[in-house]
């Protein structure tokens, strides 16, 4: 072996950083030639047969721990943490934490296998001006009893800065991203005809993290996890839900930038909000066209069943849908997807916004500030700001409810996320009786989006149809205004959750 391969070999024992990649099979033979890759090999690599196999109980005992057993070809068995603990911060691309040779299911029934693996294992050693790298990629097949699929993965290992740019520079021509399961899950989701379990859902748990920083971290890495889950979901043939669920956890991320910008202010975030712009108007195309189809759209077509100048225009709102489902496919499927990502991965690795706290002593304060203190300024501004707002409720006009509204979804994301620092029955019934709020207004500007998107109508489409919806709108937008002026007066009787600390 060369003696430069050796020490850069000796040298990834413990690297600084491993991330781990799904990259799509078709594509995987070729990314050995890729440009970054040759320029920067340090040697010859090694490749070797790999077999693994995932046992469990018939009953999932493990899969209900998020945990999985891996028996590989050579070498003794390893218990793999599959999902990661409630409430431990996570970040996209880590690999699943192994223990050795554990079996204990706790339980007293046998293990049988669920799915399997095989292919080859390359290891390629790789120089940069920092240190060495070491790139790993296993391609081949997952096998269940009654189907199987090809399956790669890549995994670089060294210095946090390196293996971030191959990263970037590997994802810019190829289809890489962070698995959103682990090889193992995605083995028994197979075995199981379903997709694999999320790793996270819905809004972070912060409870355990104590200081700004901490939280900010936390909350990024698991958002974008969120994001990983629902990017394949978001399809006209899976269904709203995908897009919808995306589209959430994006706003709660940009949500989380804003809520701390008095500790994270600095370039690096502000360019990642702006690309969350960008894709946040994709997903909200697709969205508002989502909830057209099945809300009023389909209520009118329910009422006049038959009416060809409806079925006309229905049918027109379903084109532009399965277009803007398109636009959002590309995006995603692009390469400005997956370095979003990536920049958001690097932010929660690399912290830029130490360098910028270092010259501002107030944001380096507040970057080291207890949670509990900076989450009830936080929570207490918005609630004042809230309560400002909609003292005259009743006279507002349809703008001033539309305000209102944003100023309600933005309490509502900030008090999901510091809930958890004060859990009970009073953080559950504020949050239960603010998203009331919430829905009510936002039933209101669903009609206001309904009539902008039917209005954008054209021949061949009847004006009378046009017509009928926005009419239909203005009389369900009366009826939301009732629900929402109910909404307001339970939620000013309920005290709020926070307090001082």
């Amino acid at each position: 072996m060369p003696a430069a391969v050796a020490a850069a070999e000796a040298a990834q024992e413990a690297p600084d950083l491993v991330l781990e990649f799904a990259l799509d099979p078709a594509v995987a033979a070729r990314l050995t030639r890729h440009p970054a890759i040759v320029a920067m090999r340090a040697g010859r690599g090694r490749s070797a047969a790999e077999e693994l196999i995932w046992l469990d109980t018939l009953e999932g005992a493990l899969a209900a721990e998020g945990l999985a057993l891996e028996a590989p070809r050579r070498g003794e068995r390893r218990r793999l943490r599959v999902l990661p603990p409630k409430g431990a911060a996570w970040l996209p691309g880590t690999p699943p934490e192994t223990t050795p040779g554990v079996e204990d299911t706790g339980s007293d029934a046998p293990l049988v296998p669920l799915a399997a693996f095989s292919g080859r294992h390359s290891v390629i050693p790789l120089s940069s001006e920092p240190g060495p790298l070491r790139l790993e990629l296993c391609t081949g097949k997952l096998r269940a009893v009654a189907d199987e699929r090809p399956a790669a993965r890549l995994r670089i290992g060294g210095a946090a800065g390196p293996v971030l740019s191959l990263a970037r520079r590997l994802a810019s021509d190829l289809p890489l991203l962070p698995p959103a399961a682990a090889l193992a899950e995605e083995g028994r989701a197979l075995a199981r005809g379903e997709i694999p379990r999320p790793r996270r859902r819905g809004p972070p748990d912060l409870g355990d993290a104590g200081t700004v920083e901490a939280a900010l971290v936390a909350a990024i890495g698991h958002l974008l996890e969120v994001m990983l889950h629902y990017a394949p979901l978001c399809r006209p043939e899976a269904g709203p839900e995908g897009v919808h669920q995306m589209r959430v956890a994006l706003r709660r991320l940009r949500s989380v930038l804003k809520a701390f910008r008095p500790a994270a202010r600095c370039a690096a975030v502000d360019a990642f909000d702006r690309g969350l712009q960008i894709l946040a108007k994709r997903l909200g195309e697709a969205r508002d066209l989502d909830v057209f189809q099945d809300g009023i759209g389909a209520r009118v077509a329910t009422a006049m069943p038959g009416d060809r100048r409806i079925a006309s225009l229905c049918k027109a709102m379903e084109a532009r849908r399965l277009s803007a489902y398109r636009a959002l496919r590309e995006a995603l499927e692009g390469p400005g997807f997956r370095l979003l990502i990536l920049d958001g991965m690097e932010l929660a690795l690399r912290r830029p916004w130490q360098e910028a706290a270092s010259e501002a002593p107030e944001q380096a304060t507040v970057l080291a500030e207890r949670l509990d203190a900076f989450a009830f300024r936080l929570l207490d501004k918005r609630w004042h700001r809230l309560c400002s707002e909609g003292e005259e409720i009743e006279a507002l006009s349809a703008e001033a409810l539309h305000e209102l509204r944003l100023s309600a979804k933005r309490l509502r994301y900030a008090a999901e996320l510091f809930a958890p620092l004060w859990p009970g029955k009073a953080a559950r019934r504020f949050l239960k009786r603010l998203s009331a709020l919430q829905d009510a207004l936002g039933i209101a500007n669903d009609t206001a989006v309904a009539r902008g998107l039917v209005a954008r109508l054209g021949p061949p489409v009847p004006p009378w149809a046009i017509g009928a919806v926005e009419g239909f709108a203005v009389a369900e937008a009366s009826g939301a205004r009732k629900r929402a002026l109910s909404a307001w007066k339970d939620l000013m009787v309920v005290e709020p959750f926070w307090s001082d600390v």
